[in-house]
Parts: structure tokens; C-alpha cells; sequence
């Protein structure tokens, strides 16, 4: 499909995380027409971050010969969409907290800046644009190296009186009971269900030691290893009760998984099942656990929507 030469209503998207920036160019009706990255100078402090990013939108613009109508940012922490100010943040990036993305971007690019949280962005791309598109309620659940989500209605997210909302992997989980969680609790299911949760979980069970990563605890798994199987299908298992569980609050039309452990294979998809079955009431037990449909460029696709409405685009 041909964009408009002119790029009325092109927008330059970045996916903001902890170790990398990542960007594009996206066309309400082409879709991404140029894309870049770098990496995050998490250490050094939010101005070296900001400074960064307005490099890669330097770079992207340069790129293109079409206009750019604005700047639409997935970032890391807890983002105010209203104002596109970070109002938490983890020590993953040195002095986020506070960081006036809207103001600061704008000083840097000259160009009107508007941000979500990370998460939020890639399921407002799914939801507008990749498995989720079509339906009116949408639950997404990633499940990575860390675990987090959004629920979706009619293409908006639902960011909380707090803008806290989607922080899914700390609800508690009774398979991770007693396990300590990266918020300093414990109990919660990215303590369990997470990738490097699910590959400590083999250790714990006396796994091998050489089996360095979660990918290689599912390669064993799938040859059978008991101490695999039994880590992943845990990890499984919870993440599929804390989808039924959640699907038994909300209600969605269906559930979209995201993240690496998408990608673990049949079984880890037979025992996410498995666990949602066992958690759901009767009622929702027809509702799809569908994996994701666009990848890393979920987030393309969500923060550049922040600027897009539905009749202006065409995925």
C-alpha cells in the first residue's frame, strides 16, 4: 500500500526500555516506513536518556521525506498519558521519575510529544491493530522477563485512578507462594511465571547448572527433563490462572499473550490452558488465549495511534 508523499498524519513512534531505544516512522495507511535503534544510557542519568532518543528522531526524520505530525512514546515506568510525565519509575533508569517527556522532547525535536507506559503500547497496537483488532474488550498479558498487561476498551487502555494499572504479574499467585517477587513482596506470579523466574525455578529444583537461560530450560523440557518440565509447566500453569482470574473480572471478548514466553512452545501454550481452565468460571470458558500477532512492533503501532484516530488509518 503507497503512503501520501506529503506523510500527512506520519508520526515517529520509540519503544523506550532499560537497555534499548527503538523507533519508526509510521504511516497512518503504510505502516512503518523507516525504523532504527540504539542503546539506552540507562546509567547516565533521564537527560542523557531524553538526548538519545532525540538523536534516533533525528536520525528517523532524516530518513523520510515526509512531515512528521508528532512524537508517540512507549516508556518505561509509570507514565500520566494526560501530561506524558513519568510519575515512577524503578531504578532500571537512573533519575526517570519526574522526567517531563512532553516538555522535554519538545525542546529537543520541537515536535508534540505524547506517552504511555510500555506495556500499555503494545497492547494498544494489538488491540488496534493485531490480534485484538475487531473486538471491543481486550485483555493483553505479557509475559517476559518480567510480566505486565492492559486491558483494552473499544482501542483505549485503562491506565487506573493511578495510573498504575496493568502491573499483572503482581497479583498474587498461590504457585509462587512464599517466593520473593522483584517488588519486594512475595507470592506474586512474575515470581513464578516470568522467564528468569521460571529458569531460577529449575535451579531451585536442582536443574543443570549449564542450562543458562529459560530458552534452554524449554529446549529441555521439550526432551523430556523432568526438572525442566515441572519449572515450565509451572510457569505455565500460574500464568494461565492468573489470566482465568483476571478474565473473571473483566470479562473481555478475548486474551491476547505477548512477551518471550509466547514463543516457549506447544506445551508451555498447552499448560497456559490448562491453568486458565482451571481458573475461569463456566461462563468464560469459551474466551480465546490468542498469542500476539505483531511482535516488537506492537509498540510502533500503539504509540504512533496516540496521534491517530480510527478513520485516519488503515491497518
Amino acid at each position: 500500500m503507497q503512503h501520501n508523499p506529503r506523510g500527512a498524519g506520519a508520526v515517529i513512534a520509540l519503544d523506550l526500555g532499560g537497555t534499548k531505544i527503538a523507533g519508526a516512522v509510521m504511516d497512518p495507511q503504510a505502516g512503518i516506513l523507516a525504523s532504527g535503534g540504539l542503546p539506552t544510557p540507562a546509567t547516565q542519568g533521564a537527560d542523557a536518556v531524553l538526548d538519545a532518543m532525540a538523536k534516533l528522531v533525528a536520525d528517523l526524520r532524516s530518513r523520510t521525506g515526509c512531515g512528521i505530525d508528532g512524537l508517540g512514546l512507549g516508556a518505561a515506568g509509570v507514565i500520566d498519558p494526560a501530561t506524558a510525565r513519568v510519575l515512577s519509575a524503578t531504578d532500571t533508569i537512573s533519575g526517570w521519575a519526574g522526567t517531563d517527556l512532553a516538555g522535554q522532547m519538545f525542546q529537543r525535536t520541537g515536535l508534540e510529544t505524547r506517552a504511555v507506559n510500555d506495556v500499555h503500547a503494545h497492547g494498544l497496537g494489538e488491540a488496534r491493530f493485531g490480534a485484538g483488532r475487531g473486538a471491543r474488550e481486550v485483555l493483553l498479558l505479557a509475559v517476559g522477563t518480567g510480566i505486565g498487561g492492559s486491558h483494552l476498551i473499544d482501542g483505549q487502555a485503562h491506565t487506573g485512578a493511578h495510573r498504575v494499572a496493568g502491573h499483572m504479574g503482581h497479583i498474587d499467585s498461590p504457585l509462587a507462594a512464599g517466593i520473593p517477587c522483584s517488588c519486594g513482596r512475595t507470592g506474586h506470579l512474575e515470581a513464578i511465571a516470568a522467564g528468569p523466574a521460571i529458569h531460577r525455578h529449575y535451579l531451585r529444583l536442582g536443574g543443570d547448572p549449564e542450562a543458562v537461560d529459560t530458552r534452554a530450560v524449554a529446549k529441555l523440557a521439550e526432551s523430556g527433563d523432568k526438572l525442566a518440565v515441572t519449572a515450565l509447566r509451572t510457569g505455565a500453569l500460574a500464568a494461565g490462572r492468573a489470566a482465568g482470574s483476571l478474565a473473571n473480572i473483566l470479562d473481555p471478548e478475548l486474551v491476547i499473550i505477548s512477551g518471550g514466553m509466547a514463543h516457549a512452545g506447544p506445551a508451555w501454550w498447552q499448560w497456559l490452558r490448562e491453568g486458565y481452565a482451571a481458573s475461569a468460571i463456566d461462563s468464560l470458558q469459551g474466551t480465546q488465549l490468542v498469542p500476539a500477532q505483531l511482535g516488537t512492533t506492537a509498540a510502533f503501532y500503539g504509540a504512533a495511534s496516540l496521534f491517530w484516530t480510527p478513520e485516519r488509518t488503515t491497518p
